[in-house]
């Protein structure tokens, strides 16, 4: 299995991983040993949360190098006319009756609450190649599903003003 990321994607995941190996790590490494210094190590709170965090840094270093290492990089072009990626997207749901603003981004920078929707989540794969106009059917599991209509298109770009998600 691999994700598809971008350029910019891994660009970012490599800057974290630097940051992490550079200059957390050893920051990590020696908060253990000071904590470690404290005395009894089956008492010590602060050796047993240093150490937490080293392992926690050390996890996402894992996480960040596999997903570079299994990633299929993708072009964020799309047509003039329709949904991409990247692309900011206003769209009326019949269901809650309201209209929202929605930008498709790669897996790795998706958060909902800020507007930014995954291009394989159920309203990305169904807004995805689509017009100005369109009725866009959204089917989230075989017993729910609701309609969006697509208001307006404002076509975007890869930038690196997005973060990647923590986890």
């Amino acid at each position: 299995m691999y994700d598809e990321l971008t350029e910019v994607d891994i660009k970012k995941m490599r800057e974290e991983i630097d940051y992490r190996v550079r200059e957390l790590r050893p920051k990590l490494i020696a908060d253990v040993q000071t904590a470690r210094a404290f005395g009894d190590l089956s008492e010590n709170f602060e050796y047993k949360c240093a150490k937490q965090e080293k392992n926690r840094n050390e996890s996402r270093i894992r996480y960040l190098e596999r997903m570079i290492k299994t990633a299929k990089v993708i072009s964020a072009s799309s047509g003039e006319d329709c949904v991409g990626l990247f692309d900011r997207v206003v769209v009326y749901n019949e269901k809650l009756e309201k209209e929202m603003t929605l930008r498709i981004v790669t897996t790795l920078r998706q958060d909902a609450r800020q507007g930014l929707i995954s291009k394989e989540s159920p309203v990305g794969r169904a807004l995805l190649g689509r017009r100005v106009g369109e009725r866009v059917l959204v089917k989230v599991s075989p017993e729910l599903s609701y309609h969006l209509t697509v208001r307006s298109l404002e076509k975007g770009e890869d930038d690196a003003g997005l973060a990647i998600s923590k986890y």
